[in-house]
């Protein structure tokens, strides 16, 4: 048996303006209402299943995304468009720049909720890190 992760219950403050969020900025189809949620189905059958997260607060996560070099720079040009801020470490530390680890690019941006999220181009561990 082969096991996968089918479906995430992504909190938001806003499910509507995060699903619009992840679907317009990573050029995803629109969300689809299914019950309490709007779902967002990403490239891998993976299902993102926005809630609101009423009076609960919100526990940020952090979501990672593998794309393609021409994807990174669709999206990474809509973070910049959207005046996104952006760092390449998770930490926050280094704003405004992009890293190169394992020989790809990577970007962390926060989503409306305050999900750091990620796009990296390549796995981590295919080759030794490099900044």
């Amino acid at each position: 048996m082969t096991v996968k992760l089918n479906h995430t219950i992504v909190h938001s403050r806003d499910p509507r303006a995060a699903a619009d969020f992840y679907s317009g900025l990573f050029g995803l189809p629109a969300p689809v209402p299914f019950g309490p949620f709007l779902d967002v189905e990403v490239g891998n059958e993976v299902t993102l299943a926005f809630l609101e997260a009423g009076d609960m607060e919100v526990q940020t996560q952090h979501y990672a995304f593998l794309v393609s070099e021409a994807e990174f720079d669709q999206i990474f040009g809509r973070i910049r468009e959207r005046g996104l801020p952006y760092w390449a470490d998770p930490g926050k530390s280094r704003q405004g720049e992009i890293n190169r680890y394992y020989g790809g690019r990577g970007v962390y941006f926060d989503d409306p909720s305050g999900h750091l999220l990620e796009i990296i181009t390549t796995p981590y561990g295919s080759e030794l890190p490099s900044g």
